[in-house]
């Protein structure tokens, strides 16, 4: 794995399997699942899962790494409603983003990762720079 793209070296905080809560607006209560972080054989991708155990929320797979082309990272995104979207991606100082330009709906979130916790918070822009919170999730280490 020596030759792993650098910018990848912060997400070995994420590895292992985390209790994931969550609260959306089109939601009453605490939606709960799990998700977990793991590296794809040879070490190059970070591989996200998500299973929700609300049928509201969608179960997901996602592939972090390095673009096809460009600069950065990206973060591929697919779920159980046949949605797929690309993100980009940074784990910076402790600091996790993501993001998406796509006009009428724009998105973003953000963390301050923690050994054991954390808890982070998607925006979402349907207009032009004017961002309501949208999902806000608070994750737990289990292993």
């Amino acid at each position: 794995m020596s030759d792993r793209d650098p910018a990848l070296e912060p997400f070995d905080a994420l590895i292992g399997t985390w209790e994931l809560e969550a609260t959306h607006p089109a939601f009453d209560g605490v939606m709960r699942g799990e998700m977990t972080f793991e590296w794809l054989a040879g070490g190059k991708f970070l591989v996200q899962r998500s299973h929700n155990d609300e049928e509201i929320a969608p179960d997901t797979i996602s592939v972090i790494g390095p673009p096809e082309e460009g600069e950065g990272l990206v973060q591929e995104y697919f779920d159980s409603r046949g949605v797929r979207r690309t993100y980009g991606v940074s784990l910076d100082d402790g600091v996790l983003r993501f993001w998406r330009h796509h006009p009428g709906f724009e998105q973003r979130f953000e963390a301050r990762i923690a050994p054991d916790a954390f808890d982070g918070l998607w925006q979402l822009a349907q207009e032009p720079g004017v961002w309501k919170d949208d999902l806000a999730i608070s994750l737990r280490r289990r292993s």
